[in-house]
């Protein structure tokens, strides 16, 4: 996917309390996230059309720390679609 997707379903789709994400990959099992566009490096990431996510099992621990570290780079152009997701996956 391009950057422009990405930013464009990020700004139309997601809000707080709506944020959890799957994003089906062309090669890849899909994978439940949380975008971070807080981090500083948000948008030196996003210009390489890189993205910071938070994997779905390290939801609570990011929830209690805050912390980037917990956090995955990926790269857009692998996303082949990004679908609103629930907190919990079914």
């Amino acid at each position: 996917m391009s950057i422009e997707d990405i930013q464009k379903f990020l700004d139309n789709k997601t809000s707080a309390g709506n944020e959890y994400v799957k994003i089906t990959f062309k090669k890849r099992n899909p994978v439940y996230g949380l975008f971070i566009r807080e981090h500083r490096d948000y948008g030196d990431l996003k210009s390489k059309n890189f993205w910071r996510i938070v994997p779905e099992s390290q939801f609570d621990a990011y929830h209690q720390s805050k912390n980037v570290g917990l956090a995955k780079i990926f790269q857009g152009s692998d996303f082949s679609r990004l679908t609103l997701s629930k907190n919990i996956v079914e």
